[in-house]
């Protein structure tokens, strides 16, 4: 017998009596027909409204769907995706979990990270799917009309995403800012959804080798993106200028990714640059502030494996798409301030690459032109001085 074997633990409940209970006192069981009474509570409550909701099930239903056997009755589909909502919108623990949903805690972290995974496998292509030519004209069109940054193909950057330190990591996850982190790298549009995302690097890698060794980073340098033909800057008469990504000082420029001016020897036409990129460079930190007020599992260290991290990271970003194209999303449910003051801190100079200094050129001169000033960017960059 399996019991009797040297070393192992007996089992001293097949089902404890608390959990046993389940049905009748179970926060799915007790709790969440009421919360579908009223909508208010529900979207508090799964950070996503009904209707949402319920097409998200049926998306995931093929994979979360389990049938009974003759020892127990499986966990419904609609129970699996609420433990996993619930888990993902406060950071509770799996323990804190067990006593709400009365399940065992090794089930609930099976099912959260299954769950996780269908998330990421079933939603990706519907969500964030490889953009094409069409795709990268609609955002440049909606980043131009925002913030009035033509040939501009979404912002980039990367976020910490604390956790525990692994077992034999060295110093390898420890970052600048003084904890362990993996680090997602996003790219976002002006919708502050997520086009491009890169997953799992260690906290000590800087963003500029993260993007190098990403698979968008190769893609880029070999133009595999499928970006538009470079175009002339509207009401330009200037040489026609390549679709760029904006960044901070953390990444290389090249010629499809503008960073600021570095802050030596600033004239006003530098500042206006700087001051323009960094109003369309604000979309992705938006959205990393968006994705962390909605899903509070990323407040916290996430007490979990690497492995079991990037599936938390990937589903969060799925379901982040996911509720900003069905629930359409105001800024004022999360509490954030889209329209604050933009900082222009840049103290961080570093060599650029000569390769993208003539591309940062036809922009500077072109925002700087009459066609494409704005009537307050003077008075914005005397603040910076």
């Amino acid at each position: 017998m399996l019991d009797d074997e040297p070393g192992r633990k007996r089992r001293r409940l097949w089902v404890h009596p608390i959990v046993a209970q389940r049905q009748q006192k179970g926060q799915f069981h007790k709790l969440f027909n009421d919360l579908r009474q009223d909508s208010n509570k529900f979207k508090s409550y799964c950070r996503m409204s009904i209707e949402t909701f319920d097409h998200l099930l049926i998306c995931l239903h093929p994979d979360l769907n389990f049938v009974d056997t003759s020892m127990r009755r499986s966990i419904s589909a609609e129970q699996r995706l609420l433990v996993t909502l619930r888990f993902l919108a406060t950071g509770n623990s799996f323990a804190s979990l067990h006593f709400e949903f009365l399940l065992g805690i090794s089930t609930i972290s099976g099912i959260v990270c299954h769950t996780c995974k269908v998330i990421w496998q079933r939603l990706r292509e519907a969500v964030m799917p490889t953009p094409t030519a069409a795709d990268w004209l609609r955002i440049a069109a909606g980043l131009n009309q925002s913030e009035q940054f033509p040939n501009c193909i979404g912002a980039l950057d990367g976020k910490h995403i604390r956790v525990k330190k692994p077992s034999h990591s060295g110093s390898r996850y420890f970052n600048y800012k003084q904890y362990f982190s993996v680090v997602l790298m996003a790219l976002a549009d002006s919708d502050y959804k997520f086009v491009i995302v890169d997953i799992g690097a260690y906290g000590s890698t800087s963003d500029s080798r993260i993007l190098s060794a990403s698979r968008m980073g190769e893609r880029l340098r070999q133009n595999q993106l499928a970006l538009p033909e470079p175009s002339r800057l509207p009401g330009s008469a200037g040489p026609p200028a390549p679709f760029v990504i904006v960044a901070d000082e953390g990444f290389a420029l090249s010629p499809h990714l503008m960073r600021p001016f570095p802050r030596r020897d600033l004239d006003d036409r530098k500042r206006i640059f700087n001051y323009r990129l960094t109003r369309a460079r604000r979309y992705v930190e938006c959205a990393f502030g968006i994705l962390s007020s909605k899903w509070r599992v990323f407040q916290s260290s996430i007490q979990m494996k690497p492995d079991n991290v990037t599936l938390v990271i990937q589903a969060c970003v799925m379901l982040h798409n996911f509720t900003r194209i069905h629930d359409a999303s105001t800024d004022a449910d999360l509490g954030l301030n889209m329209t604050s003051s933009v900082s222009l801190d840049l103290s961080r100079p570093g060599r650029p690459g000569t390769a993208g200094l003539a591309v940062r050129e036809i922009f500077a001169d072109y925002f700087s032109s009459p066609e494409a000033a704005l009537s307050w960017q003077m008075d914005a960059i005397r603040g910076s001085r």
